[in-house]
């Protein structure tokens, strides 16, 4: 790899060079690997100080690729570059008295801490949370593990692999005739990320207003429990189960000279598609607008969908669909991201030090371009003598005041719909912030009809918009009227944050650009949330999570060898909490200069950041990452595997999920299974061999799978130290004790549908409830009278003549 060894040495000593919204921030890392290195990332690409304290091993990470490259001695692998740019690196041993002595001295100058150790584990080691408090009460701690800190799962032995077992997503995904897939790319621990940095983000904002630091305590399976499964224990509570394994249709197809990427959310785009594949007659059959229909028959969707595609071109296909605005995408991977002509244009590739190609951050603050330059990342321990010679303590944070929510005071202004911009703005609302869903009856969130209970009210029976859109109120004003767009250009006026996620066009349809908000509100933040970004050759096409996931390069390491599959929905709250992160970042700026900022948050670069591995790998090894179906070259064996026991919906096996990551974790195995003759073979004890012997080892799997039911065979791994899980059906995620400990779900009672249990964030803070969500997701304008007449000062004949109208309203107008 050229220049990748140990990359240029960082010459950076005075920290205060570090430009960027978090400039003065200092967050010490002592996590591994991906999922804390990513969160403490977004902080580094900010401007904070980020101090990487390592063992005298180092971060494994530093001596990974995902193509088994032969890394020379101190060579650095590139996914260690591209996680740990900028930051500098400490020496700790934790075998010697002194390591937690050198750390807690780190830490009495310092805003947050990262830590992966494992439940119990940084106590152990004298960094809990205690300790990290007693010498630096301002300082928060952000403690990941796959379970969370507590409860009666804490400490069973878990890869991201079998956390997506856990939640159901595996077995929801698939050909039942093929068996359940996993998503690939080790997207169960990127993921988690996200969510560990708002986490960090808000702990230390919740630090600055009342001075003492929060212990925040991160569970990745609950991370996936909100990502990965669509809401399906909401789902659970609407519909009758269990929901059966699928793919998608139309989805990834192929064509005549590769694959496409199509999804029709709703009934109109299916309705197009099947007139534009010369099949209207099959859209006037009801029964093809429900997805599980489709499914049902997918030999007859499948035929009358390839006989078109097959027959096309990848890009004869989108520029025809792309005219009738049908979500549209050629499949991205490794190589192909790096020139397609739209992701040029944006400049969303950058040259790390180390010499590859690595997306940039996946924001833009402000109406320009932002070119960030790169600091390479460190050698192993390389600041250890200067950050020993740095001033340990800092003089007591004096508090700014106010209560322990970090977004209590703010007001959001919320016009986005389906999931991506409303869990985003929930996560805003649920730790203090007022936020205002706003909708109209012409036009309400169209999430509040796919998929919904069919009733007379269906609009406020879905799961989605229930899970995405707690703790806020909700008001109407139809925005192609002037008595609307008047009524909303006042609210613009008292909001803090404006947030949108439509197609660029929509926002200046309205005329409500940035240049129009900040001339209404100069202190307001407007985030804008494309599928796309704001310019380049892609701006105006429609774009939903399954688009985004088809061309970035998530879909390209999930699914069968013949047949890539979408991850189903990782990509909005991944792009939510993104936007998230970057709002944070928007406020930091404002506080300097008293100016809002235009935020951009486009859906596919949070995803692009996230699958950089591929694009890392090529451009730095030439190597070509392919999917694997359930493989992985994280862990070996690793698969999902058949039992005795049935699946509740269609009669196949029941399956469980098995990850074997370490030496370690091989032994365990071996001793669950009683030690047999074929697992003695010496060859097998290093994870090159058990990969090479992958499909021996998968056939021997499968007989002792195949005698004991997916619990039986997933308790006796556990218990013997393997990573395991039975693929649940996700419509059966609850109960779960791991989650009932936790407190991870919260019941609410909502005005029409009753009593729900509803997810909450997965994190704790030692300073907040538990339960952090306020109100049940609103009504359809619901909030009219309160906001119009309480707030804004309209009197009720005022109000009425607004009804009159249909300015604003309770219920859809075409219903």
């Amino acid at each position: 790899m050229a220049g990748a060894s140990s990359g240029p040495k960082n010459t950076s000593k005075n920290t205060s060079k570090n430009r960027g919204p978090l400039a003065g921030l200092r967050l010490i890392d002592l996590s591994t690997e991906i999922t804390g290195p990513y969160a403490s990332k977004l902080f580094a690409d900010a401007g904070a100080d980020v101090v990487k304290v390592e063992p005298p091993t180092g971060d494994p990470l530093r001596r990974w690729t995902a193509s088994g490259q032969r890394l020379a001695q101190g060579e650095d692998g590139a996914l260690f570059h591209y996680l740990n740019a900028g930051k500098r690196s400490v020496l700790a041993d934790w075998s010697a008295g002194s390591a937690a002595e050198l750390v807690l001295d780190l830490v009495g100058g310092a805003d947050l801490v990262i830590e992966s150790f494992g439940p119990g584990g940084a106590a152990e080691l004298g960094v809990g949370w205690e300790a990290i408090h007693d010498r630096n009460p301002a300082c928060s701690l952000v403690s990941i593990s796959p379970w969370g800190g507590k409860g009666p799962w804490a400490h069973r032995p878990a890869t991201e692999f079998t956390l997506q077992a856990a939640t159901g997503s595996t077995a929801n995904r698939g050909l039942p005739a093929r068996g359940p897939v996993g998503a690939g790319g080790r997207i169960g621990e990127w993921i988690p990320g996200s969510y560990a940095a708002v986490g960090a983000l808000s702990a230390w904002l919740s630090a600055r207003r009342t001075g003492q630091g929060q212990h925040v305590d991160l569970s990745m399976f609950e991370c996936l429990c909100l990502s990965m499964t669509i809401y399906h224990d909401l789902n659970s509570q609407f519909f009758e189960g269990p929901l059966p394994q699928g793919i998608e249709t139309p989805s990834i197809e192929p064509t005549k000279d590769g694959w496409v990427g199509l999804c029709t959310i709703t009934g109109q785009q299916w309705k197009d598609f099947c007139a534009l594949i010369g099949h209207p007659e099959v859209a006037e059959d009801d029964r093809f607008y429900d997805a599980k229909m489709r499914m049902a028959h997918l030999d007859f969707i499948h035929r009358i969908i390839h006989g078109y595609t097959k027959e096309h071109t990848t890009e004869e296909i989108i520029e025809v669909m792309s005219l009738a605005r049908i979500p549209v995408n050629p499949l991205g991977n490794g190589r192909t991201l790096l020139e397609m002509d739209h992701l040029l244009e944006r400049e969303v590739f950058i040259r790390n030090p180390a010499g590859f190609q690595q997306p940039r951050p996946p924001y833009r603050l402000g109406s320009r371009e932002q070119k960030p330059e790169l600091r390479p990342a460190p050698r192993l321990g390389e600041h250890t003598q200067e950050l020993e010679a740095e001033e340990g303590r800092r003089a007591p944070l004096e508090p700014e005041g106010g209560g322990p929510l970090p977004f209590e005071g703010l007001r959001v202004l919320d016009l986005t719909a389906f999931w991506a911009g409303p869990i985003a703005t929930s996560f805003l609302a649920d730790l203090g912030a007022d936020v205002i869903k706003v909708e109209s009856i012409q036009r309400p969130d169209a999430m509040r009809f796919a998929g919904s209970v069919r009733n007379e009210t269906m609009w406020e029976f879905n799961p989605i918009y229930h899970g995405c859109n707690s703790s806020k109120r909700g008001v109407t004003l139809d925005l192609e009227s002037e008595a609307g767009m008047a009524l909303l250009r006042r609210l613009v006026e008292t909001a803090d944050i404006v947030a949108e996620n439509f197609s660029p066009r929509v926002l200046e349809n309205w005329g409500l650009d940035w240049e129009t908000v900040h001339a209404l509100n100069p202190r307001a933040v407007l985030v804008r949330m494309p599928s796309f970004g704001l310019n380049g050759p892609w701006r105006d096409r429609v774009g939903f999570a399954m688009s985004i996931e088809q061309v970035s390069g998530l879909a390209w390491l999930t699914g069968y060898d013949d047949l890539p599959l979408v991850v189903r929905g990782a990509c909005d709250p991944l792009g939510g909490m993104h936007a998230v992160f970057a709002v944070g970042l928007a406020l930091e700026e404002r506080r300097r200069s008293g100016e809002g900022q235009l935020v951009e948050v486009p859906l596919m670069e949070p995803a692009i950041n996230i699958a950089a591995e591929q694009m890392i790998e090529w451009s730095a090894y030439g190597a070509f990452l392919e999917r694997q179906q359930n493989r992985g070259p994280h862990a070996a064996p690793q698969g999902v595997y058949a039992c005795a026991d049935r699946d509740e919906m269609d009669a196949s096996p029941g399956h469980v999920a098995i990850a074997v990551a370490t030496d370690a974790q091989w032994e365990a195995l071996r001793s669950a299974l009683g030690d047999p003759e074929w697992a003695r073979d010496p060859a097998l004890s290093s994870a090159g061999g058990r990969r090479a012997a992958h499909d021996r080892i998968d056939e021997q799997l499968r007989v002792w799978t195949s005698a004991r039911t997916r619990r039986e065979a997933a308790e006796t791994l556990v218990s013997a130290g393997v990573p395991a899980h039975e693929c649940i059906n996700t419509h059966c995620l609850w109960p779960n004790p791991q989650l009932e400990d936790r407190g991870f779900f919260q019941e609410m009672e909502h005005a029409l549908v009753g009593r729900l249990r509803y997810p909450g964030l997965p994190m704790s803070f030692s300073g907040l409830p538990r339960a952090l969500r306020r109100l049940a997701p609103p009504l359809l304008g619901e909030h009219n009278e309160e906001i119009l007449r309480d707030e804004l000062g309209l009197t009720d004949e005022e109000i009425d003549e607004l009804r009159e109208k249909k300015v604003i309203g309770e219920r859809p107008a075409f219903m």
